[in-house]
């Protein structure tokens, strides 16, 4: 059997087990298990099974994905969303389609503190949702806007899929999430900008004049803490007082005291974070191990390696080659979540790209790639069919008793899909505009 025979045979028989419902850690697991044995052996499986567990699991560093994750449980549970948006629109709501905008920005400040596109999404929808469907927003708008808002989760810093990006390419985690913030504040002003022209486009999807509280100095305080959070955690790791895990954990800290403060956190919520946190961080760490059991399959098969030779003997444009692999990511995000695609495929792009002349040094192509990556991730969270955050936010308007078609929601996305289009499409040809805040970092 050739090596591309086998290796297709290993996607293959992955994406099978996932079409039938087996979870994507069992399924990465399992498949790469068979490539392996049917290469190597049960000896040489069972020698690398013996170190590589234990040689991921005890990685120090990883130890900022749950610190994170737990700094995202503490905002949600205590309270912090709501102010957030309350804030948001005594801002905004004087604009047409103002409460949107308003979830948009509550959504990039809650993701300031979350790291999680489907955290995000959900948080900001159980408070936003509501209000918007009472001012007289239509099912699809305010559907659209809560998922593509909850994207921002992941695209401004602190970001999980990031820091797994850090990880697995040894990269500067606060370089990374320098990177991020100019491409994530782009973002988060394209969907502002597409739903003022969405709303005077189509007539129906919002009301004339939103109504709203007034800008008051107590909306402006009960943003007060989530303000002090981010200068302590992004001020105290550009400012080398510490690492970004340490900086995770005085954020967690500092998100649990500001809950406390809120009085908005009891022992049963407090037990609920730690509980979530496990969960998530479980799953993340058991997709890890799925992903290096099949990418050690696929690296026996030399694939790979033979996949750089082939598409540098190519000749094409290096910024085509990332094009292509950008678009190959939005299909493969019709069957995966965002952590499973990245933890699969860095190992195979990311040797082929860093073989490539970009113009820039090595350490900013890998930088300008992970925001590439992160941006077509975010993507692949509203387009359809899948699209795990329309899903989260149209199950939650249902449940909610608004009866909102998943097909109305999926057209609500639309608008932010072409603004994630042309903001992707800018930042791959003008990769000085993520690395702008990178040159400012020792």
């Amino acid at each position: 059997m050739s090596p591309i025979t086998l290796a297709l045979l290993i996607f293959g028989l992955m994406l099978v087990l996932m079409a039938v419902r087996v979870p994507i850690a069992v399924s990465m697991f399992f498949a790469g298990a068979v490539g392996y044995l049917m290469q190597a052996g049960w000896a040489p499986m069972s020698g690398w099974l013996n170190t590589q567990a234990f040689a991921r699991f005890a990685s120090y560093d990883l130890s900022v994905i749950p610190l994170f994750i737990l700094m995202g449980h503490f905002a949600t549970q205590g309270g912090i969303s709501k102010a957030l948006f309350q804030f948001a629109a005594s801002v905004m709501g004087r604009f047409r389609g103002g409460l949107a905008m308003s979830s948009v920005l509550a959504s990039a400040a809650f993701g300031s503190i979350c790291g999680s596109s489907v955290a995000t999404a959900a948080t900001i929808t159980g408070v936003a949702l509501p209000e918007m469907k009472r001012h007289g927003y239509s099912g699809r708008l305010a559907t659209g806007t809560l998922a593509a808002g909850g994207t921002l989760g992941i695209l401004i810093p602190p970001s999980v899929p990031l820091v797994i990006y850090a990880i697995l390419t040894e990269q500067n985690i606060a370089k990374l999430f320098a990177a991020a913030m100019v491409p994530g504040l782009i973002a988060m002003a394209g969907y502002i900008i597409a739903i003022a022209i969405y709303v005077r486009l189509v007539p129906g999807q919002a009301p004339e004049h939103d109504t709203s509280e007034p800008f008051s100095r107590e909306s402006l305080m009960g943003i007060l803490p989530i303000a002090i959070i981010f200068i302590i955690v992004f001020g105290g790791i550009y400012g080398g007082f510490f690492t970004p895990t340490e900086g995770a954990a005085v954020g967690a800290f500092s998100t649990f005291i500001a809950a406390l403060i809120k009085r908005e956190i009891n022992w049963p919520k407090f037990k609920e974070c730690f509980y979530a946190t496990a969960e998530s961080s479980g799953m993340i760490f058991l997709i890890f191990l799925g992903a290096d059991m099949m990418n050690a399959s696929l690296a026996l098969t030399q694939v790979p390696n033979q996949l750089a030779a082939v598409v540098s003997g190519w000749g094409l444009a290096p910024v085509m080659v990332v094009a292509a692999i950008m678009l190959f990511y939005v299909v493969l995000g019709a069957v995966m979540d965002e952590l499973s695609m990245i933890l699969l495929t860095i190992p195979i792009f990311f040797p082929m790209i860093m073989g490539l002349d970009f113009g820039m040094s090595k350490e900013y192509t890998a930088i300008w790639f992970g925001i590439m990556v992160l941006m077509t991730v975010g993507f692949g969270m509203l387009a359809p069919p899948v699209g795990l955050n329309v899903y989260v936010v149209n199950g939650m308007a249902n449940s909610a008793g608004h009866n909102i078609p998943i097909a109305e929601s999926y057209k609500g996305v639309m608008p932010f899909l072409i603004s994630d289009t042309i903001r992707t499409i800018v930042l791959l040809l003008f990769p000085g505009i993520s690395l702008w805040l990178v040159k400012f970092i020792g």
